[in-house]
């Protein structure tokens, strides 16, 4: 849905604003990776990015750490976990697989869209999270989200892995969810299908040695547009 950008020293304001805003984003990775621009392309540099009729000034020496598997192209992460058999179900298989086969349905949405409402049994482990740190680089990252009027940027949770590795078995069965679910599923306008918060977790779960992992298709949406069992916290 979203192809990343890049920005190079010598752009000018216009283009970068075009660039910016010629393209949407479908997942925090997929923006977030918008700022590797403003890290890595100019570093020690300055520029101006204008917005109307403001201009942003940004003087930058950050550097953007190494690349996470969770930032591999979609691509590499479908091929994978179509190697793996990585099987997308529906929210009503979903639900039968939990209550009859003991399946584990990990929500990995942030934690106050999970206590607001999910799925009744599930297990909360967000794969991103707010932008914790004031490093140079983190700076960066906020004022990129900043511009896009987004003042509540994330970043991939590091405790991703530990997280789930304490709360579920690597034998257990897991059925990952998110807010909407991506698909595999290649289509005319999506020959890849589609990234999403879940498949991306999917991806990281089987990497790590996960055996039985499922993708609930549709995501939370689709269980509650099935009307299926649900709980909150207060």
């Amino acid at each position: 849905m979203a192809a990343l950008t890049s920005v190079s020293a010598g752009s000018t304001s216009a283009s970068l604003q075009h660039r910016f805003h010629s393209v949407s984003y479908s997942t925090p990775i997929e923006l977030a990776s918008v700022t590797c621009s403003l890290a890595t392309s100019v570093k020690r540099r300055s520029f101006s990015l204008s917005n109307n009729s403001s201009t942003l000034r940004i003087r930058c020496a950050a550097t953007k750490p190494a690349k996470s598997p969770a930032e591999e192209d979609w691509s590499t992460k479908r091929a994978y976990l179509l190697e793996k058999r990585v099987r997308s179900v529906e929210a009503k298989e979903a639900f039968r697989l939990q209550k009859e086969n003991n399946f584990v349905i990990l929500d990995v949405r942030p934690e106050a869209e999970f206590k607001e409402a999910h799925p009744e049994g599930a297990i909360n482990v967000q794969i991103y999270r707010l932008i914790k740190e004031w490093t140079a680089w983190d700076i960066t990252r906020r004022v990129a989200f900043a511009f896009f009027g987004i003042f509540s940027g994330t970043e991939e949770n590091p405790e991703f892995l530990q997280l789930v590795e304490s709360k579920i078995n690597k034998d257990a069965k897991i059925i990952v969810a998110c807010s909407s679910g991506g698909t595999m599923k290649p289509t005319q306008n999506l020959p890849e299908g589609q990234q999403s918060r879940s498949l991306i977790a999917a991806y990281l779960l089987v990497l790590n040695g996960y055996t039985n992992v499922f993708h609930l298709e549709g995501g939370i949406y689709n269980w509650y547009k099935e009307e299926l069992p649900t709980a909150s916290e207060e």
